[in-house]
């Protein structure tokens, strides 16, 4: 009889412990718990700690309080100009009402397909209005926001029924099909290569009107220093005939000066060791040399 007695005492102490720790049930800080009993959620809790439940007939379900991250397969786009293009993309996510999203979602993984799906699409409706060029030259960065702000909109408003928002939509690669892939580096090499020749040629032309101006100018000193030059050698020739007139403004002086021109002349004929020299008869310089005078 002590025997079971002891083994009743002990089945109870078991069944008293085990009553005594289903009905609590901890709550960590990044986390929701719901409370749930006949598969419908009668609490939702958020404050870390301890917290009490009906044993045996409330069960806890948790989920994550903190911000999530789904990386999207990478999917293909079409853009304003009907170019194919793979994006490759991922979305940040939390759980706003954990009543709600246990309503309408249940799970994680249901939740990140519908993500999927949402953000695709919003995707897709975004890169379809804008032309493949001006994606591929984008370069500033509030031009990429901008979209991603974009984005992550359209895909708040088609999830927010679901008791979860998104906080960010980031594109991390945006890349070419392979199919035409090379058709379009060889666009763009082919643009640039213009683009190049188009500078060139506009600096080639600048040049070339440079070097005429600099030509031009210099033409027009040239002229200048020559003009310049002539009509100071026109006014040194016209000063020294004023000066020879005013010397030999006699009968002889202008004898004196034809002799002394001959004589120059005559030494100038006799350069290079050459001693022959031919005279008219009448020449002044024959009649000096023969002592005609």
């Amino acid at each position: 009889m002590k025997k079971k007695i002891l083994a009743l005492v002990t089945v109870i102490l078991v069944a008293l412990v085990l009553c005594a720790s289903s009905c609590f049930y901890s709550v960590k800080e990044n986390e929701y718990a719901c409370v749930v009993r006949f598969s419908k959620i009668i609490d939702v809790q958020d404050t870390a700690g301890l917290h009490v439940k009906v044993p045996f007939i409330d069960s806890v379900r948790y989920f994550p309080k903190t911000i999530l991250i789904y990386d999207i397969a990478p999917s293909e786009v079409l853009t304003k100009d009907k170019k194919s293009m793979t994006v490759d993309s991922y979305v940040l996510w939390k759980i706003n009402d954990p009543l709600t999203f246990y309503k309408t979602l249940g799970t994680k993984s249901e939740a990140e397909g519908r993500l999927d799906v949402i953000t695709y699409n919003a995707l897709k409706n975004t890169l379809s209005t804008i032309d493949q060029q001006e994606i591929i030259n984008q370069q500033s960065g509030a031009q990429r926001n901008a979209i991603y702000s974009d984005i992550a909109d359209l895909v708040t408003q088609s999830i927010e029924s679901y008791g979860i928002s998104v906080v960010d939509v980031k594109i991390k690669r945006l890349d070419l099909p392979s199919d035409n892939e090379q058709a379009v580096y060889t666009r763009m090499i082919s643009e640039r290569n213009q683009m190049a020749a188009s500078y060139i040629a506009e600096g080639e032309e600048e040049a070339s009107k440079i070097h005429n101006e600099v030509d031009r100018t210099v033409n027009i000193m040239i002229s200048d220093a020559q003009l310049s030059a002539e009509r100071t050698i026109a006014e040194g020739e016209a000063e020294y005939m004023k000066i020879l007139a005013s010397a030999y403004d006699s009968p002889q002086k202008q004898e004196f000066y034809n002799f002394t021109r001959a004589l120059d002349a005559l030494k100038a004929s006799l350069k290079n060791g050459d001693k022959t020299v031919i005279l008219g008869a009448d020449s002044p310089l024959a009649q000096i040399l023969n002592n005609k005078y």
